[in-house]
């Protein structure tokens, strides 16, 4: 009996390591320093009517909301998408909801984002 006990354990315990272990692995991580530290970006909006931001990176997607020139945005990374104006890169702006806003029309506060 003390055996049978021992391999239910061992086999549940295998099981909630295999069952743990992808939803571990899929989790998002976020962009670090040198030290390691969550390292956050920051951007301006410098298009003068404000800025689209979209479910994609690509002017077709869908508009989620919209940004007033001059407001100050968190950047989470970079991506390449459609081109805008010869510049192909797009961010992923986290303030309130996510969403894309072409690069070009956001300029950058300190250090360049990662990308995606």
């Amino acid at each position: 009996m003390k055996l049978r006990s021992a391999a239910i354990a061992t086999a549940a315990t295998a099981l909630a390591l295999a069952v743990s272990a992808p939803v571990a692995a899929a989790a998002p991580t976020a962009p670090t320093g040198d030290d390691g530290r969550h390292h956050s970006y920051q951007g301006r909006v410098v298009a003068h009517g404000g800025l689209l931001l979209r479910d994609s990176p690509t002017r077709g997607s869908r508009v989620l909301r919209k940004e007033p020139y001059g407001a100050v945005v968190h950047i989470y990374c970079k991506t390449r998408g459609e081109h805008v104006q010869g510049n192909s890169l797009w961010y992923l702006l986290t303030d309130g909801t996510w969403a894309w806003g072409a690069a070009h029309y956001i300029d950058n506060i300190g250090p360049a984002p990662h990308f995606c």
